[in-house]
Protein backbone atom coordinates (compact mmCIF):
# COMPACT_ATOMS: atom_id res chain seq x y z
CA UNK A 1 0.00 0.00 0.00
CA UNK A 2 2.72 2.55 0.67
CA UNK A 3 4.58 1.51 -2.37
CA UNK A 4 1.62 2.39 -4.23
CA UNK A 5 1.20 5.90 -2.46
CA UNK A 6 4.92 6.98 -3.26
CA UNK A 7 3.94 6.56 -6.94
CA UNK A 8 4.60 9.93 -8.40
CA UNK A 9 1.33 10.24 -10.37
CA UNK A 10 -0.66 9.12 -7.14
CA UNK A 11 1.21 11.41 -4.81
CA UNK A 12 0.23 13.86 -7.41
CA UNK A 13 -2.91 13.25 -7.73
CA UNK A 14 -3.93 11.92 -4.53
CA UNK A 15 -4.32 8.15 -3.41
CA UNK A 16 -7.97 9.17 -1.88
CA UNK A 17 -8.86 10.67 -4.87
CA UNK A 18 -7.91 7.59 -6.60
CA UNK A 19 -9.66 4.65 -4.81
CA UNK A 20 -13.03 7.28 -4.50
CA UNK A 21 -12.99 7.25 -8.19
CA UNK A 22 -12.61 3.41 -8.68
CA UNK A 23 -15.55 2.95 -6.23
CA UNK A 24 -17.85 5.50 -7.39
CA UNK A 25 -16.92 3.22 -10.91
CA UNK A 26 -17.73 0.37 -9.02
CA UNK A 27 -20.62 1.53 -8.23
CA UNK A 28 -21.63 2.73 -11.54
CA UNK A 29 -21.37 -0.53 -12.83
CA UNK A 30 -22.87 -2.65 -10.08
CA UNK A 31 -26.46 -0.29 -10.42
CA UNK A 32 -26.21 -0.73 -13.90
CA UNK A 33 -26.29 -4.44 -14.01
CA UNK A 34 -29.10 -4.43 -11.14
CA UNK A 35 -30.84 -2.00 -13.51
CA UNK A 36 -31.22 -1.21 -17.13
CA UNK A 37 -32.95 1.97 -16.79
CA UNK A 38 -29.96 3.41 -14.45
CA UNK A 39 -27.92 3.47 -18.06
CA UNK A 40 -30.24 6.26 -19.16
CA UNK A 41 -28.63 9.79 -19.81
CA UNK A 42 -31.54 11.12 -18.26
CA UNK A 43 -30.20 9.25 -14.96
CA UNK A 44 -27.63 10.77 -15.74
CA UNK A 45 -29.09 14.02 -15.88
CA UNK A 46 -31.11 13.13 -12.63
CA UNK A 47 -28.20 12.16 -10.45
CA UNK A 48 -26.59 15.60 -11.29
CA UNK A 49 -29.36 17.82 -10.07
CA UNK A 50 -28.90 16.19 -6.80
CA UNK A 51 -25.21 16.61 -7.42
CA UNK A 52 -24.84 20.49 -7.65
CA UNK A 53 -27.19 21.79 -4.65
CA UNK A 54 -25.35 19.15 -2.70
CA UNK A 55 -22.01 20.11 -4.10
CA UNK A 56 -22.11 23.91 -3.39
CA UNK A 57 -23.46 22.47 0.61
CA UNK A 58 -20.36 20.31 0.24
CA UNK A 59 -17.93 22.75 -0.41
CA UNK A 60 -19.15 25.32 2.11
CA UNK A 61 -18.71 22.97 4.79
CA UNK A 62 -15.57 21.63 3.42
CA UNK A 63 -13.97 25.35 4.90
CA UNK A 64 -15.74 24.84 8.20
CA UNK A 65 -14.79 21.36 9.57
CA UNK A 66 -11.12 22.96 8.33
CA UNK A 67 -10.96 24.74 11.43
CA UNK A 68 -12.15 22.59 13.44
CA UNK A 69 -15.60 23.33 13.26
CA UNK A 70 -18.73 21.80 11.78
CA UNK A 71 -22.20 23.19 10.68
CA UNK A 72 -25.17 21.70 10.40
CA UNK A 73 -27.89 23.76 10.11
CA UNK A 74 -27.08 24.02 5.91
CA UNK A 75 -29.67 22.36 4.70
CA UNK A 76 -32.93 24.31 6.28
CA UNK A 77 -30.98 27.60 5.71
CA UNK A 78 -30.97 26.53 2.08
CA UNK A 79 -34.38 26.14 1.68
CA UNK A 80 -34.92 29.20 4.10
CA UNK A 81 -32.52 30.79 1.44
CA UNK A 82 -34.94 29.57 -1.22
CA UNK A 83 -38.52 30.01 0.27
CA UNK A 84 -37.63 33.72 1.53
CA UNK A 85 -36.26 34.76 -1.76
CA UNK A 86 -39.14 32.89 -3.76
CA UNK A 87 -42.06 34.06 -1.76
CA UNK A 88 -40.53 37.84 -2.27
CA UNK A 89 -40.39 36.76 -5.58
CA UNK A 90 -43.69 35.23 -6.31
CA UNK A 91 -45.32 38.26 -3.96
CA UNK A 92 -43.85 41.34 -5.21
CA UNK A 93 -43.48 40.33 -8.83
CA UNK A 94 -38.91 41.58 -8.63
CA UNK A 95 -36.66 40.52 -11.00
CA UNK A 96 -35.14 37.26 -10.63
CA UNK A 97 -31.93 38.14 -10.29
CA UNK A 98 -32.91 40.47 -7.35
CA UNK A 99 -33.95 37.56 -5.62
CA UNK A 100 -31.03 35.14 -6.49
CA UNK A 101 -29.18 37.83 -4.80
CA UNK A 102 -31.21 37.91 -1.74
CA UNK A 103 -31.18 34.32 -1.45
CA UNK A 104 -27.67 34.44 -1.40
CA UNK A 105 -27.08 37.53 1.21
CA UNK A 106 -29.55 35.58 3.44
CA UNK A 107 -26.63 32.55 3.19
CA UNK A 108 -24.42 35.43 4.16
CA UNK A 109 -26.42 36.64 7.12
CA UNK A 110 -26.59 33.15 8.67
CA UNK A 111 -22.99 32.57 7.99
CA UNK A 112 -21.92 35.68 9.81
CA UNK A 113 -24.29 34.52 12.72
CA UNK A 114 -22.76 31.36 13.26
CA UNK A 115 -18.75 32.17 12.79
CA UNK A 116 -19.68 35.48 15.10
CA UNK A 117 -21.17 33.35 17.43
CA UNK A 118 -18.65 30.41 17.37
CA UNK A 119 -15.04 33.02 16.93
CA UNK A 120 -15.95 35.87 18.48
CA UNK A 121 -18.66 34.96 21.62
CA UNK A 122 -17.54 31.01 22.53
CA UNK A 123 -20.26 29.26 21.29
CA UNK A 124 -19.60 25.66 20.33
CA UNK A 125 -19.95 25.02 16.67
CA UNK A 126 -22.00 22.58 17.11
CA UNK A 127 -24.49 24.09 19.50
CA UNK A 128 -24.81 27.68 17.44
CA UNK A 129 -25.76 25.51 14.49
CA UNK A 130 -28.27 22.99 15.94
CA UNK A 131 -30.04 26.40 16.87
CA UNK A 132 -29.07 28.13 13.33
CA UNK A 133 -31.49 25.20 12.24
CA UNK A 134 -34.02 25.69 14.07
CA UNK A 135 -34.35 29.57 13.62
CA UNK A 136 -33.91 28.87 9.71
CA UNK A 137 -36.65 26.16 9.99
CA UNK A 138 -38.71 28.56 12.02
CA UNK A 139 -38.21 31.59 10.15
CA UNK A 140 -39.14 30.15 6.64
CA UNK A 141 -42.24 28.40 8.20
CA UNK A 142 -43.65 31.92 9.66
CA UNK A 143 -42.50 33.86 6.51
CA UNK A 144 -44.78 31.24 4.53
CA UNK A 145 -47.13 30.31 6.82
CA UNK A 146 -46.13 26.84 6.27
CA UNK A 147 -47.15 27.68 2.56
CA UNK A 148 -45.01 25.54 -0.63
CA UNK A 149 -43.15 28.20 -2.60
CA UNK A 150 -42.72 28.01 -6.44
CA UNK A 151 -39.96 29.24 -7.93
CA UNK A 152 -40.95 30.49 -11.95
CA UNK A 153 -41.28 27.40 -14.17
CA UNK A 154 -38.50 27.11 -17.22
CA UNK A 155 -41.16 27.66 -19.43
CA UNK A 156 -42.23 31.42 -18.00
CA UNK A 157 -40.53 33.57 -20.72
CA UNK A 158 -39.21 36.37 -18.24
CA UNK A 159 -38.04 34.46 -15.46
CA UNK A 160 -37.61 31.22 -16.31
CA UNK A 161 -33.90 31.78 -17.76
CA UNK A 162 -32.45 30.96 -14.71
CA UNK A 163 -33.13 27.48 -15.12
CA UNK A 164 -29.95 27.22 -17.44
CA UNK A 165 -27.90 27.33 -14.45
CA UNK A 166 -28.47 24.01 -13.98
CA UNK A 167 -29.27 22.78 -17.58
CA UNK A 168 -29.89 23.89 -20.88
CA UNK A 169 -32.38 22.62 -23.17
CA UNK A 170 -30.88 22.44 -26.56
CA UNK A 171 -34.13 22.16 -28.67
CA UNK A 172 -33.43 20.06 -32.56
CA UNK A 173 -35.46 20.24 -35.61
CA UNK A 174 -38.41 19.19 -33.73
CA UNK A 175 -40.15 20.14 -30.57
CA UNK A 176 -39.15 16.33 -29.54
CA UNK A 177 -35.62 16.71 -30.24
CA UNK A 178 -34.45 18.05 -27.10
CA UNK A 179 -31.03 17.91 -25.75
CA UNK A 180 -30.10 18.93 -22.09
CA UNK A 181 -27.22 20.13 -21.08
CA UNK A 182 -25.89 20.10 -18.07
CA UNK A 183 -24.41 23.69 -17.13
CA UNK A 184 -24.89 23.17 -13.87
CA UNK A 185 -21.80 20.66 -13.95
CA UNK A 186 -19.52 23.24 -15.40
CA UNK A 187 -20.79 26.31 -12.83
CA UNK A 188 -19.89 23.70 -9.80
CA UNK A 189 -16.69 22.62 -11.33
CA UNK A 190 -15.68 26.84 -11.88
CA UNK A 191 -16.90 27.31 -8.23
CA UNK A 192 -14.83 24.35 -6.71
CA UNK A 193 -11.79 25.64 -8.44
CA UNK A 194 -11.77 28.86 -7.04
CA UNK A 195 -12.79 27.41 -3.78
CA UNK A 196 -9.63 24.76 -3.87
CA UNK A 197 -7.28 28.54 -4.91
CA UNK A 198 -8.37 30.37 -2.04
CA UNK A 199 -7.82 27.24 0.31
CA UNK A 200 -4.80 26.34 -0.95
CA UNK A 201 -3.15 29.20 -2.36
CA UNK A 202 -4.18 32.06 -0.37
CA UNK A 203 -3.42 33.48 3.03
CA UNK A 204 -6.75 33.07 4.26
CA UNK A 205 -7.26 29.55 3.39
CA UNK A 206 -3.63 28.48 4.84
CA UNK A 207 -5.06 30.41 7.78
CA UNK A 208 -8.25 28.55 7.95
CA UNK A 209 -6.41 24.66 7.81
CA UNK A 210 -3.84 25.98 10.50
CA UNK A 211 -6.93 27.22 12.92
CA UNK A 212 -7.56 23.28 12.77
CA UNK A 213 -4.31 22.09 13.44
CA UNK A 214 -2.98 24.24 16.48
CA UNK A 215 -5.28 27.46 16.22
CA UNK A 216 -3.48 28.27 19.61
CA UNK A 217 -0.23 28.00 18.33
CA UNK A 218 -1.81 30.68 15.00
CA UNK A 219 -3.05 33.14 17.63
CA UNK A 220 0.51 33.26 19.39
CA UNK A 221 2.15 33.92 15.48
CA UNK A 222 -0.38 37.24 15.86
CA UNK A 223 -3.02 35.83 13.40
CA UNK A 224 -6.54 37.34 14.15
CA UNK A 225 -7.78 33.93 14.32
CA UNK A 226 -11.54 34.89 15.05
CA UNK A 227 -11.56 36.86 11.84
CA UNK A 228 -10.26 33.93 10.00
CA UNK A 229 -12.95 31.81 11.68
CA UNK A 230 -15.60 33.42 11.22
CA UNK A 231 -14.71 34.40 8.11
CA UNK A 232 -14.69 30.02 7.45
CA UNK A 233 -18.56 30.12 8.31
CA UNK A 234 -19.38 33.30 6.03
CA UNK A 235 -17.83 31.72 2.82
CA UNK A 236 -19.97 28.62 4.01
CA UNK A 237 -23.03 30.92 3.91
CA UNK A 238 -22.30 32.51 0.40
CA UNK A 239 -22.27 28.47 -0.73
CA UNK A 240 -25.28 27.72 0.61
CA UNK A 241 -27.19 30.48 -0.89
CA UNK A 242 -25.22 29.43 -4.28
CA UNK A 243 -26.98 25.90 -3.32
CA UNK A 244 -30.48 27.52 -2.86
CA UNK A 245 -30.32 28.85 -6.60
CA UNK A 246 -29.28 25.27 -7.85
CA UNK A 247 -31.83 23.34 -6.08
CA UNK A 248 -34.77 25.74 -7.34
CA UNK A 249 -33.62 25.44 -10.65
CA UNK A 250 -33.21 21.76 -10.26
CA UNK A 251 -36.78 21.43 -8.74
CA UNK A 252 -38.64 24.42 -8.45
CA UNK A 253 -40.92 23.77 -5.34
CA UNK A 254 -39.90 24.08 -1.66
CA UNK A 255 -41.05 23.08 1.12
CA UNK A 256 -40.69 24.74 4.90
CA UNK A 257 -39.39 22.74 7.55
CA UNK A 258 -37.17 21.11 5.61
CA UNK A 259 -33.09 20.00 4.75
CA UNK A 260 -31.80 17.92 7.47
CA UNK A 261 -30.84 15.09 5.64
CA UNK A 262 -28.82 17.40 3.31
CA UNK A 263 -26.82 18.53 6.58
CA UNK A 264 -25.74 15.06 6.90
CA UNK A 265 -25.08 13.54 3.13
CA UNK A 266 -23.25 17.22 2.25
CA UNK A 267 -20.46 16.24 5.46
CA UNK A 268 -20.32 12.97 4.60
CA UNK A 269 -19.05 13.58 1.05
CA UNK A 270 -16.64 16.45 2.70
CA UNK A 271 -15.19 13.74 4.90
CA UNK A 272 -15.51 10.82 2.47
CA UNK A 273 -13.38 13.55 0.10
CA UNK A 274 -10.56 13.65 2.58
CA UNK A 275 -11.51 16.82 4.60
CA UNK A 276 -10.65 15.72 8.79
CA UNK A 277 -13.44 16.13 11.58
CA UNK A 278 -10.94 17.00 13.46
CA UNK A 279 -9.81 20.22 10.94
CA UNK A 280 -6.35 21.27 9.56
CA UNK A 281 -6.80 18.97 6.38
CA UNK A 282 -9.30 19.81 3.77
CA UNK A 283 -9.18 18.45 0.01
CA UNK A 284 -12.03 20.08 -2.69
CA UNK A 285 -11.47 17.69 -5.16
CA UNK A 286 -12.25 14.52 -2.65
CA UNK A 287 -15.08 16.66 -1.64
CA UNK A 288 -16.56 17.06 -5.30
CA UNK A 289 -15.95 13.33 -5.48
CA UNK A 290 -17.70 12.47 -2.58
CA UNK A 291 -20.71 14.70 -3.65
CA UNK A 292 -20.68 12.48 -7.13
CA UNK A 293 -20.48 9.33 -5.08
CA UNK A 294 -23.25 10.45 -3.20
CA UNK A 295 -25.65 11.40 -5.99
CA UNK A 296 -25.07 8.53 -7.70
CA UNK A 297 -25.57 5.98 -4.66
CA UNK A 298 -29.50 8.27 -4.62
CA UNK A 299 -30.05 7.71 -7.95
CA UNK A 300 -28.73 4.18 -8.20
CA UNK A 301 -30.48 3.13 -5.50
CA UNK A 302 -34.28 4.66 -6.80
CA UNK A 303 -33.29 2.80 -10.27
CA UNK A 304 -33.01 -0.62 -8.43
CA UNK A 305 -36.88 0.13 -7.03
CA UNK A 306 -35.30 0.83 -3.34
CA UNK A 307 -36.54 3.33 -1.45
CA UNK A 308 -34.75 6.73 0.00
CA UNK A 309 -34.37 5.19 3.49
CA UNK A 310 -31.74 2.66 1.94
CA UNK A 311 -29.56 5.54 1.30
CA UNK A 312 -29.87 7.19 4.53
CA UNK A 313 -28.67 4.23 5.74
CA UNK A 314 -25.23 3.38 3.32
CA UNK A 315 -24.62 7.12 3.60
CA UNK A 316 -24.04 6.67 7.85
CA UNK A 317 -22.16 3.93 7.07
CA UNK A 318 -20.00 5.64 4.38
CA UNK A 319 -19.43 8.71 7.68
CA UNK A 320 -18.54 5.85 10.28
CA UNK A 321 -15.74 4.61 7.79
CA UNK A 322 -14.46 7.54 6.73
CA UNK A 323 -14.52 9.14 10.13
CA UNK A 324 -12.76 5.66 11.46
CA UNK A 325 -9.78 6.21 8.43
CA UNK A 326 -9.03 9.64 9.30
CA UNK A 327 -8.75 8.58 13.13
CA UNK A 328 -6.59 5.98 12.14
CA UNK A 329 -4.53 7.57 9.55
CA UNK A 330 -4.13 10.43 12.25
CA UNK A 331 -3.28 7.62 14.76
CA UNK A 332 -0.47 6.50 12.34
CA UNK A 333 1.16 9.91 11.59
CA UNK A 334 1.38 10.57 15.20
Amino acid sequence: MDTLRNIPIVKKIGFNKIVLCLVMAVMYGMFANLSESFVNYNRIISALNYAYFLGFLALGVTFVIGTGGIDFSIGPVMFCCAIVSGQILAKNNLPVWFCMILAVLIGVVFGCFNGFMVAYCKVPPFIISMASMQIAKGAASVFTKTQTVKWPMATDKVNGWYRNLVKYRLVGDTPRDVTIIPTGLICLLIVAVICAIVLNKTKTGRYILCLGSNKEAVRLSGVNVKKYEMLAYVICGILVGIAAIFFVGAYTTVQPGMGDQYNNEAIAAAVMGGTSMAGGIASIGGTIIGVMIIALLQEGILAIGLTKDYQLVVTGLIVIVAVAIDIISRRKKN
